[in-house]
């Protein structure tokens, strides 16, 4: 799924469905960075779906540490939330939350069947979203004495790391963020500028001090 800091993800939002013996699947997939984002779009869509027999569910969420669920939310154990579950990762994605909303037919559709209808379901969600690309970015605090900004200024404009927060005094501080396979050089390039401490290296020296 992660190739080096590349992960793919959907940018928005999407919908699908899928019918089979009189019972309606309807899916939501949802783009979530965190477990509490994915148990907001959970209780939203049980409170709008409140008269639906089930609401199934499964989500995946990280880059280095994978975090998932799944729930069968009272449908035979491994027929709803695996199925979906099993969908994210076919599609190579992560950061993604998907939700069944199943109304019964009155035809019971057997363990098979059921597979079946919540992966298709499941994958109709992802067939209308529009999969994107993100990359996995770390972040650098640093100080440094202003005569020195001119230097600081020319590796941000070469390497181009986003800047997060600033403070331009006599001793300045920077928070930059960049994708992963970037932070080596960029450290690397500011570590050679006069006066520049990096926070993580003032606590070690703090410690030792200590």
């Amino acid at each position: 799924m992660i190739q080096d800091d590349v992960f793919k993800t959907i940018a928005q939002s999407s919908e699908g469905a899928y019918s089979e013996k009189r019972s309606k699947f309807i899916s939501f997939a949802m783009p979530v960075e965190s477990e509490e984002e994915a148990k907001e779009y959970l209780e939203e869509i049980r409170k709008k779906y409140y008269d639906a027999r089930h609401v199934c569910w499964a989500y995946l969420i990280g880059s280095d540490e994978i975090k998932y669920r799944a729930n069968d939310d009272g449908e035979p154990s491994g027929t709803a939330g695996r199925p979906i579950l099993g969908q994210i990762r076919s599609f190579e994605l992560t950061n993604v939350f998907i939700a069944v909303v199943r109304y019964f037919g009155g035809i019971k559709l057997g363990t098979g069947g059921l597979v079946v209808a919540y992966k298709a379901a499941a994958a109709d969600a992802l067939d209308h979203a529009e999969i994107i690309e993100k990359t996995i970015d770390e972040e650098v605090t640093f100080d440094f004495e202003y005569p020195f900004m001119n230097d600081v200024m020319r590796i941000i404009k070469d390497i181009e790391p986003q800047i997060v927060d600033q403070t331009f005094e006599m001793a300045c501080n920077m928070r930059l963020r960049i994708r992963r396979s970037k932070m080596e050089e960029l450290r690397d390039r500011l570590s050679k500028v006069q006066t520049v401490v990096f926070a993580d290296e003032a606590v070690e020296t703090e410690k030792e001090e200590n």
